[in-house]
């Protein structure tokens, strides 16, 4: 990866587009990528054209997956073959069953979602998770409205839990967790998923 040149996508209808772009931008350093690489929002897709992976940030699932429909982006992010990282509403947006109507799904990992499964804003909370493979030590997770995943499928893979919820999962080059990753400054999670590139 060193001196390669890559093109991150953060999708930037709603939510916590610019805590993601700098975290990415701080990553690509950190890990070496080229000069030119570059973090690029995205608002439609021809924004998502050259993107080797796109970031689906945290915000409100139903705002972000209308935004999604009305901006032609539905289609283009389902045949999406880079990377996808979602947090907290992205979490949501990725899943196949999220029983809630207003959200068109992406379908993108075979799993089950708890919408606001801890509770409500008020209800926001920050823990230390261990996540599976990440070295380092447990990763300091901030839960704002954060879902749950209640049951996975196929090759959707666990990486933490907290009090036995599944809180993060990975298939193949996506990465979906509950909590908010770019809140603070540790960057292990997203200089993992874009090493699991191979880009």
């Amino acid at each position: 990866m060193a001196g390669k040149t890559v093109k991150v996508g953060v999708l930037a209808l709603q939510g916590d587009v610019s805590e993601h772009i700098d975290a990415f931008a701080r990553a690509l350093k950190d890990l070496g990528y080229g000069e030119d690489s570059t973090v690029v929002e995205v608002r439609s897709p021809a924004d998502l054209e050259g993107c080797r992976v796109l970031a689906i940030p945290g915000g409100e699932s139903t705002t972000i997956s209308r935004l999604i429909d009305k901006n032609g982006l539905y289609e283009p992010i389902k045949a999406f073959t880079g990377g996808i990282f979602a947090t907290c509403a992205g979490m949501i947006l990725v899943a196949t069953d999220v029983g809630d109507s207003r959200i068109h799904s992406l379908g993108l990992m075979d799993m089950t979602v708890d919408r606001n499964a801890f509770g409500r804003q008020r209800e926001s909370f920050e823990a230390d998770i261990p996540v599976e493979g990440l070295n380092g030590g447990p990763f300091h997770a901030v839960f704002i409205r954060g879902p749950v995943v209640t049951g996975v499928r196929g090759d959707v893979r666990v990486l933490a839990r907290i009090d036995q919820r599944i809180i993060a999962v990975e298939k193949g080059k996506n990465m979906a967790l509950a909590f908010h990753p770019e809140l603070g400054g540790d960057l292990r999670l997203h200089e993992r998923f874009l090493t699991n590139q191979n880009i």
